[in-house]
């Protein structure tokens, strides 16, 4: 890895650049209060082959990874949309990509690549069990050639403009193992087949406009053939996925904060109150400055992180801490931003605190900050387990 990682994917930001400044701010605030999804912008990402980033190019994808997946959502951010509609389908590759079988990247691959299928939603989290995933009560039993699955996940983000979701399921009752982490199976859920059958959605309307529900499920019916990897050993995939969700989440929360800043840059030099730009004084000048020194350092653990999950290096620390300090940074950016903006900042037409409700998001999801200090302070400082 080098310090000009950032530059040395210019032409690749310049060309997500260039897509996004057909959906300009009148499009994203269109989708906001009218509460849509943004179809248009997805379909015009997936038909341009940013979506299919990951898919090698065997399958029909562009083959790259997720240092470079993670410059394409952060330019979304950066150009004032938000990738939380699409983002999914790049971070649940890992999963698939280590651990789905042959037959099944052969099968979904191509057609997820190619625009016709996708692959937007990952089932894990529950209601009663929350970041507890080892507890969680969904089960999947085995019936002959079928998985019959019965219980609820909630923050079940895009079913609704899916086609295919993976699903965290308990195959093994949790007194029956010796690990917690054991006895948990992925499964590739086909939506168009269990809508009706099995399954029922319940959309929960949210703070920033981000299409997610309430999933029941009453024995569900999944073929065996799309168990993803070994029964039983669903954790540990998911972990990739988890992973390489944190380090695009980090790049997201990255391009707000050059977003905000930017705005607020431009807003303190052209407002003038008392006879002068408000950006001279230091109350103004001085939180966006530290906002922008936090963007930067979130962005060296950004590519750390992406770096090491490329080279197919444990990086859990890594894209913990990327995410961490990225989510925070794009937060003190955020402020900064709707204090300099003033009363104006609360007016929707210039856009920020839409921007301000979709990066507050990542305070919370998809870990929280808390969790990962506990993740930081029990597996990098070999402090006591603080849960």
């Amino acid at each position: 890895m080098t310090f000009g990682a950032a530059q040395d994917h210019q032409p690749l930001r310049e060309a997500v650049r260039d897509l996004c400044s057909r959906f300009d701010g009148a499009y994203w605030r269109e989708r906001d209060e009218r509460r849509e999804y943004p179809e248009a912008f997805v379909r015009a990402l997936t038909e341009a082959g940013w979506l299919s980033a990951l898919i090698p190019e065997e399958y029909g994808g562009s083959g790259l990874g997720v240092t470079e997946a993670s410059v394409i959502l952060e330019e979304v951010n950066h150009s004032g949309g938000n990738s939380g509609a699409c983002h999914a389908q790049m971070y649940v590759m890992g999963t698939m990509l280590r651990h789905g079988s042959d037959e099944q990247k052969r099968r979904y691959l191509p057609d997820i690549a190619a625009g016709t299928l996708r692959m937007q939603s990952f089932a894990v989290t529950e209601p009663t069990t929350g970041s507890d995933t080892t507890k969680l009560k969904t089960v999947a039993l085995r019936k002959g050639d079928r998985y019959l699955v019965t219980g609820q996940k909630v923050w079940t983000s895009r079913v609704q403009h899916s086609d295919l979701m993976l699903l965290l399921a308990r195959t093994t009752p949790l007194d029956q193992v010796k690990k917690k982490s054991e006895g948990l199976s992925v499964f590739l859920v086909d939506l168009r087949e269990s809508l009706g059958r099995g399954m029922s959605v319940r959309p929960i309307r949210n703070m920033p406009n981000h299409e997610t529900n309430e999933v029941f499920f009453d024995e569900l019916e999944v073929p065996a053939e799309n168990l993803i990897g070994v029964e039983g050993l669903g954790f540990r995939y998911i972990l990739d996925g988890m992973n390489a969700e944190r380090i695009l989440i980090a790049a997201e929360c990255v391009g707000d904060g050059h977003w905000f800043i930017e705005r607020a840059v431009k807003y303190a030099g052209e407002r003038v109150v008392f006879d002068r730009p408000i950006g001279r004084n230091q109350g103004v000048q001085f939180p966006i400055a530290r906002a922008h020194v936090n963007v930067q350092a979130a962005d060296l653990m950004r590519f750390k992180a992406a770096h090491r999950f490329d080279a197919g290096e444990p990086c859990g620390a890594e894209a913990n801490m990327a995410k961490l300090l990225a989510a925070d940074a794009s937060w003190e950016a955020a402020n900064a931003c709707l204090q300099t903006h003033g009363g104006f900042g609360f007016a929707a037409e210039y856009d920020v605190e839409r921007k301000f409700r979709e990066t507050r998001l990542y305070q919370v999801a998809p870990i929280s900050t808390n969790l990962i200090l506990a993740y930081i302070g029990e597996h990098v400082l070999g402090m006591p387990r603080t849960y």
